[in-house]
């Protein structure tokens, strides 16, 4: 299923990291949260990566 998943900012694909339940996208540097195994794809709800 994460290979359907793209960033709604950038349409590139989005990588899990498991351990912060996140999916992140490297080319906009921004961090989606999964909640209860939904993964929240709004950018006002994405986490900006350092």
């Amino acid at each position: 299923m994460l290979e359907a998943l793209v960033c709604p900012q950038t349409k590139t694909l989005l990588s899990y990291d498991a351990e912060r339940q996140e999916l992140v996208s490297r080319a906009a540097r921004l961090a989606y949260p999964i909640r209860d195994g939904v993964p929240i794809l709004v950018i006002d709800e994405a986490r900006q990566l350092d």
